[in-house]
């Protein structure tokens, strides 16, 4: 495994929510990001889509502030996705926004907005790409069944790729400011696909780490020792994730709200507010972030079903984004009572209860008997009641605390912010 530099994940661990932004020439369409490969469209045909790309109610602002009450601390948008198309005013390809009736870097204009709501910049960087003129013939290519490689890769050249990917991330970590997240996407070696020969991985990892020290960079360049992050897509791990040597990693869940990460007008999976906010505490209660990606648009606005779902995110972290931040799995010997996950802050010393289910009158946490000094609902701060003696039976309720645990007595009622209650616990 090389040694190709670390990037700094400390503030990453601490903040342990961003927001994933996929916009691109898909989302006129509207049928998925990955609408050329599953379709077989030529380039010829999906010119269309570029030729007329008008984002007239494009606003940064707004997905920024979105972003912020939603309680996401960093944010990765698609600078270029599989179908080439470049969101900036890229010196090395005429197939850039700036060509289009938008007329101008958008890119720049997201950034400068999520900047000023004091969220960190992340940029996703496809190393695939359908349009360029050196990129040859694979499995996944949308031209796969229409014409023979021979026939398609004649005169194309993947060293010229891979000197203009090295290009246009040269432009993207130099002009745009501090960047703190480089996502790059993907890597599938073997029969027929592409990896880090293809993509000269060595070359351009050495040369993010030159241009932007201390950035932190994804595992997907199939190059072991390059990533700072482990990225698991559209499923959550049940545990914590270790490294190649079976050390604790650093990870990053990329989720959706719906069964797309571009804009899909016809998606009917869309998740519900409870379903997305269990989903942040699954993936902090294992150690984890997570990326919750959105999709714009063609006009350039979240559309209300995204929208909803980030208000639920802002109405629920109002009130409980102290168990996220700074959080991550609990200590080990505390285990989780049945529908319910544990995060743990190690420097206030705090352990938070998030309950999936709400159970009636009481809950039982095993081996915490004598360990917490006071415990409260998170979301207005009032107290809950604890008992700890373990063989006391209350008659009216027929229950008895069991060995070694602590018994919460729960209200019934329950106030605003609490689609997922959260229990903070003050340890001794």
């Amino acid at each position: 495994m090389g040694n190709y530099g670390k990037g700094d994940t400390a503030w990453f661990t601490h903040d342990r929510f961003g927001m994933f932004i996929h916009w691109g020439l898909y989302s006129m369409p509207a049928r998925h990001e990955w609408i050329r490969h599953t379709e077989e469209i030529s380039d010829g045909d999906y010119r269309i889509y570029f030729d007329l790309f008008d984002p007239d109610l494009f606003d940064p602002k707004a997905w920024a502030r979105a972003a912020r009450e939603a309680g996401m601390k960093y944010f990765v948008i698609t600078t270029k996705h599989h179908e080439g198309f470049c969101l900036w005013d890229t010196k090395y390809t005429d197939y850039k926004v700036t060509n289009t009736p938008a007329g101008r870097d958008l890119l720049r204009e997201v950034v400068d907005a999520f900047r000023a709501e004091g969220i960190r910049v992340g940029f996703y960087y496809s190393l695939i790409d359908w349009h360029h003129p050196d990129f040859t013939l694979d499995k996944i290519h949308p031209m796969r069944n229409k014409i023979s490689a021979g026939e398609f890769n004649k005169g194309r050249d993947m060293k010229r790729y891979a000197k203009y990917m090295r290009d246009q991330v040269t432009e993207l970590l130099t002009n745009y400011g501090k960047i703190d997240v480089l996502w790059f996407d993907f890597s599938y070696p073997g029969e027929n696909g592409k990896g880090h020969l293809d993509w000269e991985s060595e070359e351009l990892i050495r040369l993010v780490r030159k241009l932007q020290p201390g950035i932190i960079v994804d595992n997907r360049l199939d190059l072991p020792g390059s990533g700072d992050i482990l990225t698991p897509e559209q499923f959550t791990p049940d545990q914590g994730m270790v490294d190649e040597e079976g050390n604790p990693a650093v990870w990053e869940g990329c989720q959706t709200f719906s069964g797309s990460w571009g804009y899909f007008r016809d998606e009917t999976s869309w998740k519900s507010i409870k379903m997305c906010i269990e989903m942040l505490v699954n993936h902090v209660s294992r150690g984890g972030n997570l990326l919750m990606n959105v999709g714009p648009t063609s006009r350039g606005y979240i559309d209300a079903r995204a929208m909803e779902r980030l208000a639920g995110y802002a109405d629920w972290m109002k009130y409980n984004s102290r168990s996220i931040y700074g959080c991550g799995a609990a200590p080990a010997g505390f285990p989780a009572p049945p529908d319910c996950r544990y995060t743990y802050n190690p420097e206030t010393n705090r352990l938070y209860l998030h309950c999936f289910a709400w159970p009636f009158k009481h809950v039982h946490l095993p081996n915490l008997a004598g360990k917490v000094k006071y415990a409260q609902l998170l979301a207005d701060g009032s107290e809950i009641r604890r008992r700890e003696a373990v063989n006391e039976v209350h008659s009216n309720l027929n229950s008895t605390t069991p060995d070694n645990a602590l018994t919460l007595e729960l209200p019934v009622l329950l106030p605003q912010g609490t689609e997922v209650p959260v229990i903070e616990l003050f340890l001794k």
